[in-house]
């Protein structure tokens, strides 16, 4: 080692002290009351103030007013003989600017051991916090948005069901995925239910949700059974890029007690019986959505009235730490407990979340869930086998007369007469038979179906004024609170409702996430 006798430093001091002063972060030394005694050439084009300003001064100059306590708090720490690594604050520039800085602290000790003063080094991290903020910004905008398309897809109320839904984005990374549900009226008083997901989470994963809720919508309201609504969902699929998706429709007709169902790779659906017993619904699981080259497979299920299913994604039950067959089990649980007290859907769907994600916050993937529930009483229905001859006009009209006035709906009978002549008179006329007649009636309206064997769908149109035919629909159309066609196993459908004059209704389905999800958008959508 080689020293300097007159100025009693050795050579590797002289290097070392001019490295620090060569270095492009920012290192300056302060006394533990804080008065500087180190500022190296870094320091002044970070800070604005030439060593001779800044040498002897107290490094307050450089703290914005409202950190002053934080860094005496520093001082404090580094007096104790700690080391800080990384803090990240602000400091001020000669000119008046405030930048963000990452700053490591260490004790510089005198000959006895003592700490006498802080050595730091100090980078400014301005344009990364800029970048930061940016970012934050855009994954904002790109939530909000997300938020949005979730909330389009909240379904309105449905008559004759009782429903209750939880929507919960991850708090964690993009948050918001692509989970989706609907529940859709489909007439003569049938229900659709869908919930699907999305592979994915962030914007795009809610862009490519809210394409497939319109289009599945848009095919279960044109009547498609759930095994060809699937087939044509898996080709649309098909033209989105790198997609994967799982889903499952039901199409639930609790006058008949049945349910038409179709999995594509989704987790079981639960049904809940009038005693609580929780089983899973017989749904077979067919390849998600997108894979192709398999068919969809579609069943026909029992539905005992006062049942209620469950359906929901795979953020309610897949955990890194459990067994998904444990979770299953542990909804079944939360089910059957919660049903066997009594409690209502909303309190069920309350008790489900408690038990399955005691800590919503460390959710790693959004999560959907919806109960479904259909009346205990069912409803009164009648059904009458017709040949496809114009003697069966009159008879169906005979029928539908005598079950109106058992129903004490004689306030029905001329209108609801007239349009099934012209459905029986078109079957009679355009269809092949048997032809089928079923009527029914709840607490909200009146149904009448008429179903052949034919599979063109007839359609409203326009007749000349001299033409004998082509009005019959236009009157449907024109009398009927609503009416609609439907593909059958080997025909069609075709149907109409009335209100009745008798309003008691069944309480909506409560959708709570929808106010939710208004108060995080601000309250900027209807």
């Amino acid at each position: 080692m080689s020293v300097n006798a007159a100025h009693g430093t050795t050579n590797e001091d002289r290097l070392f002290r001019e490295l620090v002063t060569s270095s492009q972060d920012a290192i300056l030394i302060k006394t533990l009351a804080g008065e500087i005694t180190f500022w190296n050439t870094a320091a002044q084009r970070l800070y604005g103030y030439a060593p001779q300003e800044a040498l002897g001064r107290h490094i307050g100059m450089l703290i914005p007013p409202h950190l002053k306590d934080e860094e005496a708090e520093l001082l404090r720490r580094i007096g104790r003989g700690e080391r800080i690594e990384h803090y990240e604050t602000r400091r001020t520039t000669s000119d008046g600017r405030v930048l963000d800085i990452d700053v490591t602290l260490w004790p510089v000790q005198g000959p006895d051991g003592t700490v006498i003063s802080a050595c730091s080094i100090t980078r400014d991290i301005t344009d990364r916090k800029r970048a930061e903020a940016e970012l934050a910004t855009l994954h904002a905008q790109q939530r909000h948005i997300a938020l949005a398309l979730h909330l389009m897809g909240i379904s309105e109320p449905v008559p004759g069901v009782l429903a209750a839904s939880r929507y919960l984005p991850s708090l964690q990374g993009q948050g918001v995925g692509g989970d989706w549900l609907d529940v859709i009226d489909l007439g003569a008083g049938r229900v659709g239910v869908f919930v699907g997901d999305v592979m994915g989470r962030g914007l795009d994963a809610a862009v490519v949700m809210g394409q497939l809720r319109s289009a599945a919508r848009a095919l279960a309201v044109a009547g498609l059974e759930p095994g060809e609504l699937m087939k044509a969902l898996d080709v649309f699929t098909h033209s989105l890029p790198e997609q994967f998706v799982t889903c499952v429709y039901l199409q639930a007709d609790p006058g008949r007690g049945e349910v038409a169902a179709c999995s594509a790779g989704h987790l079981p659906v639960l049904l809940v019986g009038p005693d609580a017993a929780v089983t899973p619904y017989p749904v077979p699981i067919n390849v998600p959505l997108g894979v192709g080259g398999s068919p969809h497979e579609q069943v026909r299920l029992p539905l005992p009235p006062g049942s209620t299913l469950a359906l929901y994604t795979d953020g309610l039950v897949e955990t890194a730490a459990t067994d998904l067959d444990d979770q299953l089990e542990l909804l079944a649980t939360a089910l059957r407990t919660s049903f066997r007290a009594g409690a209502g859907l909303e309190a069920a769907a309350d008790e489900v979340l408690r038990t399955l994600l005691p800590d919503s916050v460390t959710c790693a993937d959004d999560v959907t869930l919806l109960l479904i529930g259909f009346p205990t009483v069912p409803l009164d229905a009648a059904e009458l086998t017709l040949p496809a001859e114009p003697a069966s006009v009159p008879a169906g009209r005979h029928f539908l007369r005598g079950h109106l006035g058992a129903w004490a709906l004689d306030a029905l009978a001329d209108s609801a007469q007239l349009l099934v002549s012209e459905l029986l008179t078109n079957a009679v006329c355009h269809a092949r038979g048997p032809l089928v007649l079923r009527i029914w009636h709840s607490a909200r309206e009146l149904g009448v179906e008429v179903t052949d064997r034919s599979v063109p769908r007839p359609r409203a149109r326009p007749a000349d004024a001299a033409a004998e035919h082509g009005r019959g629909l236009l009157l449907v159309e024109s009398l009927a609170d609503a009416w609609g066609t439907r593909p059958d196993t080997d025909g069609k459908t075709v149907w109409f409702t009335f209100l009745t004059p008798r309003q008691d209704v069944a309480p909506p389905p409560h959708f709570p996430q929808q106010a939710e999800l208004r108060g995080k958008l601000g309250g900027r959508l209807p």
